[in-house]
């Protein structure tokens, strides 16, 4: 199945600067935002603390649950509504000892007190020590870098170390862009949206090699016509198969996302992100990343010479 013939040929190296300033515009944005803000919002996972998941069988406010449980001085408390449903809020807190075991049943009898029996329950009741959460943040960094180093291997095998170079950059592209919309829209980083994250990698990596198969099988035939049209060229003749797969996987994505609930809504907005980005980083960045790699290297020939 094609949407797009295969012999369209739109000039998407043309636009390679515009699309730099594009995407360098996105990463500072999220950067400063990181900045501003001293660093990522991490969840429970990688901060620590204790979280109890509240659904109320009435519409209430998060400052009337602070006042329910002021009582229980709990030490950075906020809450924060959850999901979809105006009655559902998560609230955390920075205590995360063995002291706080009976923190679910002391949050319901709190509860009970102000809103009345049964008018709370308590669906989730989640601690993780400061030490626990700081090793679970270093080893999310690790398997990030360890899948970087293993794709840079992989490609450089399998193409060029150019080419390796190229995909590495597309994909730290997408996730410095991912971490910086996350950081925008407040939401936390946890072990989910690691997962996420190495989803994202796996993902433009594929779209990226493919479009990187077709450059070498197209080299002996448009060699004669140069990198920029050989690239160019490529891209086209994949743009088909890249937009029916991202089509088709934002679609399922777009269902998570909107009927998926709380719990993995920030999973699929990862990925909702990552795979637009991913997309727009196939086409824009990884290979026309090449033609950059390709004058410098001229560029430092012919100054060698001189």
């Amino acid at each position: 199945m094609q949407i797009i013939k295969p012999d369209i040929n739109l000039d998407f190296v043309g636009k390679r600067r515009l699309a730099v300033v594009f995407s360098a515009v996105l990463i500072l944005i999220g950067m400063v935002s990181l900045i501003v803000k001293g660093g990522p919002n991490y969840g429970i996972d990688f901060a620590g603390g204790s979280l109890v998941q509240v659904k109320f069988a009435e519409k209430t406010s998060a400052k009337d649950i602070k006042a329910a449980l002021k009582d229980l001085d709990l030490r950075g408390l906020t809450v924060q509504q959850f999901g979809d449903e105006a009655n559902e809020f998560l609230l955390r807190a920075q205590e995360s000892n063995s002291e706080l075991e009976g923190l679910g049943q002391a949050v319901s009898g709190a509860l009970d007190a102000a809103y009345g029996p049964g008018q709370a329950e308590i669906r989730r009741v989640e601690m993780v020590g400061p030490q626990v959460g700081k090793d679970l943040r270093k080893k999310g960094l690790l398997a990030i870098l360890y899948a970087m180093i293993g794709i840079l291997i992989y490609v450089t095998w399998r193409f060029e170390f150019r080419f390796a170079v190229g995909a590495i950059l597309a994909l730290v592209h997408d996730v410095l862009i991912t971490l910086g919309v996350f950081s925008l829209s407040g939401k936390e980083i946890d072990l989910p949206i690691i997962a996420a994250f190495l989803a994202i990698i796996g993902y433009s990596l594929n779209d990226t090699i493919i479009v990187y198969d077709r450059i070498r099988e197209n080299q002996g035939k448009y060699a004669k016509q140069g990198l920029d049209f050989l690239i160019n060229r490529s891209i086209n003749e994949t743009l088909s198969r890249t937009l029916l797969t991202s089509g088709t996987t934002l679609l399922v994505v777009l269902a998570l996302f909107i009927f998926g609930g709380g719990v993995i809504h920030n999973f699929a907005f990862a990925l909702l992100i990552g795979v637009l980005i991913g997309t727009f980083s196939s086409i824009f960045v990884a290979s026309p990343l090449l033609i950059f790699w390709e004058n410098y290297r001229v560029r430092a020939k012919a100054k060698a010479k001189a």
